[in-house]
């Protein structure tokens, strides 16, 4: 399993409607194979900023949720909306305490 962070940054009038986007998809992306887990956080400073953290079982089902007509329909949605250019990581947890 590991972990993808994805950072986004919006245009400040495009929150509301990124927030509603969200919403309507969060179930359907946690949901997709292989995904097990998925948060979304916004910076406490800069409110335009926001990250998802999902973890995934493998990287092909990364790959294949990237191919699908949902990846498809969210991110054609979602990238109107940016101020600038996403980033994306995929990483290995090493320690995770509670």
């Amino acid at each position: 399993m590991f972990v993808r962070i994805v950072k986004m940054s919006f245009h400040e009038e495009n929150i509301p409607a990124f927030m509603e986007n969200f919403e309507s998809v969060k179930e359907k992306i946690r949901n997709a194979p292989g995904n097990r887990f998925l948060e979304l956080y916004q910076d406490k400073k800069n409110k335009s900023v926001f990250f998802t953290y999902s973890y995934w079982e493998t990287e092909e089902d990364l790959e294949n949720y990237r191919k699908s007509e949902l990846f498809t329909a969210v991110w054609s949605f979602t990238k109107k909306l940016f101020n600038d250019k996403p980033e994306a990581w995929s990483v290995d947890k090493l320690a995770s305490l509670k």
